[in-house]
């Protein structure tokens, strides 16, 4: 599930970054992705999908 959010926070930065929308919230949202992957990857959970 945190690897689907954080897919998707990705995804959503990218397109912003790209499209020159948003100004410094895509940032953000670039931030709040890589803190779920990393709290993923920290806490070793594995979900089946």
């Amino acid at each position: 599930m945190l690897i689907t959010i954080a897919i998707v926070l990705g995804l959503l930065w990218l397109v912003g970054l790209l499209g020159h929308v948003g100004g410094n919230l895509v940032h953000l949202v670039l931030f709040v992705a890589i803190v779920i992957l990393i709290y993923d990857f920290v806490t070793g959970r594995r979900h089946e999908v």
